[in-house]
């Protein structure tokens, strides 16, 4: 399925493309022929952005809901999608950036100070970093972070007018040196993500049949977070902020694996990435020649399914 999504995102848009022209660009490149720019330039950065970011929302989501104990924890319970909206914002009003190059690294700065800071509240007094005061500290500093964008962006209407682009959440106008950049924080946490499958299910368990199979909580959840700061930091900091996807895929992993994470993480680095090129595509293809953001898309196409998988669980497991 996300091998026919990727090549379907090559192919498909107000232009479509046939198959061999993808694979001449691919493999025997001719800058001259329309159609083999238009892949080498535009689908094929849009493809890969929509793969790194689509894994990394799905992995960040199965960790936070695996860290937090919490079906219905997504990537922003940490303040990481406050903090790099506020990092964007910052960086166009502050230090007046307006490439999406420098949005990456301003997003990334946002999302690791708020994810530090509610760690930090989180883990005041007795008993650590619990998954409660992680959820609401991580409520708290969203909060707080979304008012301050939103002074930021009422004080400067050309901060407003380049932020909104942004905000949507899309794959469009992504070249390769985003990629680049985003790149090795997605395979960084991506790493650090898989590496937690069975201290995840032993932490299911609750904290202290968790501490006595030997694990050390506190250290866990530090890296589970720092594994959530780098996929959401960077896969927002290049597609904008795109909801639902960390929320959703983890369960439809669940339906497919079982609760052990040791395969829920795999398979939603697999299926997030396919749910966000397939949004993406829906959205360049209903209103041709026109196109809706992903970030929109998402919540329309996933929304449904979420609802029909909550209906199949009883309430109390939720």
């Amino acid at each position: 399925m996300l091998v026919a999504c990727s090549a379907a995102s090559v192919m498909l848009g107000a232009k479509p493309l046939p198959a061999h022209t993808m694979w001449d660009a691919l493999f025997s490149f001719d800058r001259r022929d329309y159609g083999q720019l238009v892949v080498r330039t535009l689908r094929l950065p849009r493809t890969a952005v929509g793969l790194l970011s689509g894994t990394a929302l799905g992995l960040a989501g199965a960790v936070m809901q695996g860290m937090a104990r919490n079906p219905l924890a997504d990537p922003g319970i940490l303040g990481v999608n406050s903090g790099a909206a506020l990092g964007v914002a910052t960086g166009i009003n502050v230090f007046g950036i307006t490439e999406l190059t420098d949005y990456v690294w301003c997003g990334l700065v946002g999302a690791g100070v708020a994810a530090t800071v509610v760690y930090a509240v989180g883990s005041l007094g007795s008993g650590g970093a619990a998954p409660t005061r992680l959820v609401l500290a991580g409520a708290a500093t969203s909060a707080a972070l979304a008012s301050l964008t939103n002074a930021v962006l009422l004080l400067n209407v050309s901060t407003f007018d380049q932020f909104r682009l942004w905000q949507v959440g899309s794959l469009a106008g992504r070249g390769g040196s985003v990629v680049w950049q985003g790149a090795p924080f997605v395979a960084v946490g991506a790493l650090l993500a898989l590496s937690l499958g069975r201290s995840l299910n032993s932490l299911a368990l609750g904290d202290d049949l968790a501490r006595s199979l030997g694990q050390n909580t506190t250290r866990l959840r530090g890296t589970a977070a720092l594994a959530v700061v780098l996929l959401c930091g960077a896969a927002t900091a290049m597609a904008g902020p795109i909801g639902f996807v960390g929320l959703a895929v983890p369960h439809s992993a669940r339906l497919i694996t079982g609760p052990d994470y040791r395969w829920v993480l795999p398979y939603s680095m697999v299926l997030a990435p396919a749910l966000l090129l397939l949004a993406d595509i829906t959205g360049r293809l209903v209103v041709r020649p026109g196109e809706l953001p992903a970030g929109i898309v998402t919540a329309v196409l996933g929304a449904p399914v979420f609802i029909a998988l909550a209906r199949r669980r009883r309430t109390a497991v939720l």
